[in-house]
């Protein structure tokens, strides 16, 4: 995946990712020029120190990751000399290309370093049709994110033969004439992958931070996605959890997983069948917890029910006879997941024509399943939140109370004196009768 940079060199509006800073910002005026600022159109290297400060996409990447994407003409060994001779610093301190960038610290950067040998990279440009193309599978777009119903067939990302492919469609997205590495507008980035055969919900960031806050949610399983699958047969366990590892299968060249419980790795899928026609066929939900190669596809035929259109797990029996589609049926329905701006985003694509083909003639009704979107709570109101907060606020005031009187009494009792005694009323005594 390609880094591009946030803002252009010298940008000076205030916040902005790689914007040089003055190390007195009350000395000049905003109308002062400032001689240290590169300029993006300048070939020379500058000659003077410059001083960055760390934009809210940067918090969280190392140091020689920030200069991928900001100063993409110094290279690593550059940044690795000017660390070890303590020229580069952060907030005043020497810094390791490891180190790890906070918002609003203040990276001083040495002169130069630019090599000249090393040309940007120049992206394929995209045909009308191809901007069409990737532009009517939107299913959300906003800043920080866009979401895309990927078309089966299409890959996610570039290979062998591979040329086109959702990585490279992204450029739609990037304004016409900024088609190199280094300029302005950030190019999208993928935060995770479908299968090329797979159709559905795939999430890209906009900006540097956006993908970090995404990929942050996937890798401790924050995001919830739910994919539909029609399957061969009925399992007979109609809701449970596969628990296989998978590991690649020798002799594949890499194209194949299988199971393999000494050296794979640990992979656990979550499915619940929905619906079934007859013994021949079945709707599932499937739930990844892990994101192995090919998960879904391996572990439905590990328990004997490929799914249907996959021959590369299935072989034959996982084609239905008569007018069923022959393509993969596994789709990517709902993605729920945390996003930036602080509230839960919730998407469904839309089923592609064949599997809605398949459905409608086996008999299955979509409403039936629970991928639906989900209605959140309903915002409270300022008096509510301030009455939850004294509810919260007298509770704790009274849990404090109840351990300073226990700890009283452990002390009384410490000292050979008597435990205080509890506040309160006294029991009336019973009469005697």
């Amino acid at each position: 995946m390609t880094d591009t940079p946030d803002t252009k060199m010298g940008e000076t509006e205030a916040g902005k990712t790689g914007k040089p800073s003055n190390p007195k910002p009350s000395d000049p005026k905003p109308s002062d020029p400032k001689p240290s600022d590169p300029k993006p159109s300048d070939p020379k290297p500058s000659d003077n120190v410059r001083q960055f400060t760390v934009g809210p996409d940067d918090t969280g990447i190392r140091l020689d990751r920030w200069f991928k994407r900001h100063l993409p003409k110094v290279g690593f060994a550059m940044v690795s000399r000017w660390a070890r001779t303590g020229q580069l610093r952060v907030d005043g301190s020497r810094a390791k290309p490891e180190d790890r960038l906070k918002e609003g610290q203040v990276l001083r950067v040495p002169p130069g370093g630019e090599t000249t040998t090393r040309k940007p990279r120049v992206r394929r440009p995209l045909t009308e049709a191809d901007r069409a193309e990737i532009k009517a599978m939107v299913l959300h777009e906003d800043d920080a994110a866009i979401v895309f119903n990927k078309v089966p067939g299409l890959a996610t990302q570039g290979g062998t033969g591979t040329t086109k492919h959702v990585d490279g469609m992204l450029d739609a997205f990037v304004p016409e004439g900024d088609e190199t590495e280094g300029e302005e507008t950030p190019r999208p980035r993928l935060v995770h992958r479908l299968d090329k055969d797979t159709s559905g919900v795939l999430l890209t960031a906009r900006t540097p931070g956006s993908a970090s806050f995404f990929s942050r949610r996937f890798s401790t399983q924050r995001a919830k996605k739910i994919y539909w699958a029609l399957v061969v047969g009925v399992p007979e366990v109609r809701e449970g959890t596969i628990d296989a590892p998978l590991a690649k299968q020798p002799g594949s060249g890499g194209e194949k997983m299988h199971v393999d419980e000494e050296a794979g790795q640990s992979a656990k899928t979550r499915y619940r069948v929905v619906e079934k026609a007859g013994h021949r066929v079945s709707w599932v939900e499937l739930q990844p917890l892990t994101g192995r190669t090919h998960q879904l596809r391996v572990h439905m035929a590990a328990i004997g029910h490929p799914i249907v259109g996959d021959g590369k797990y299935g072989g034959q029996d996982a084609m239905l006879t008569g007018s069923i589609s022959r393509k993969l049926h596994l789709h990517a329905r709902r993605l729920i997941i945390d996003h930036p701006a602080g509230f839960k985003m919730d998407v469904v694509a839309p089923l592609p024509e064949h599997f809605a083909a398949s459905m409608e003639q086996i008999g299955f009704d979509p409403a039936m399943s629970d991928a639906q979107p989900e209605q959140g709570p309903a915002e409270r109101t300022k008096a509510e939140k301030k009455q939850a907060a004294k509810q919260h606020a007298k509770q704790f005031r009274k849990s404090q109370r109840g351990d300073r009187r226990s700890r009283g009494a452990v002390a009384t009792a410490a000292k050979g004196g008597k435990p205080a005694k509890p506040r309160g009323r006294k029991p009336s005594p019973k009469k005697r009768r």
